[in-house]
């Protein structure tokens, strides 16, 4: 776990956004949805680096850097649409969004976000999944959707500290 979170922190983010960008073509082309050009440069936003980007950050980002004469709306109807296409996740504790490492196949949301460098990790182990359904499963409960958010430091910020 610590050598992949410090590629995370060492590697060049364009590489992320291109394969995102890249998946993300081909399952909107295999589900026949648009990836506007809007769509693609929110993702695109989304994974520039490997911390969670809010709706505003995003919007800001629209309107000074791009130009673009963009509203809120239009912004959170991309975002959306990325959710929906399981291409992005939302995380609910700092109400912002991160790439989708595997947006080909249909996984609930468990992340590493470390509370100093904001950085985000999403992590995919079956144990957690059934751990989480046995646990449901035992008490009735109906999921309808999951994501684990575990903060806390990651192994480059506690050598800083």
């Amino acid at each position: 776990m610590d050598k992949a979170k410090n590629l995370i922190h060492q590697h060049d983010h364009q590489t992320c956004i291109d394969k995102a960008l890249q998946q993300a073509e081909e399952l909107c082309q295999d589900r026949g949805v648009r990836l506007t050009v809007l769509r693609k440069r929110v993702l695109s936003l989304i994974w520039q680096s490997h911390q969670p980007l809010g709706a505003y950050d995003i919007l800001n980002t629209l309107t000074t850097e791009d130009g673009r004469n963009a509203a809120p709306p239009t912004v959170y109807r991309a975002l959306d649409f990325l959710l929906e296409n399981q291409l992005i996740h939302r995380l609910a504790s700092c109400n912002a969004f991160v790439g989708c490492s595997h947006p080909m196949h249909t996984h609930e949301g468990y992340f590493l976000i470390c509370s100093q460098c904001k950085n985000a990790l999403e992590l995919e182990y079956m144990a957690i999944n059934k751990s989480i359904e046995e646990a449901t499963h035992k008490a009735g409960f109906l999921v309808s959707h999951q994501t684990v958010e575990v903060l806390g430091l990651c192994s480059d910020c506690q050598k800083s500290h």
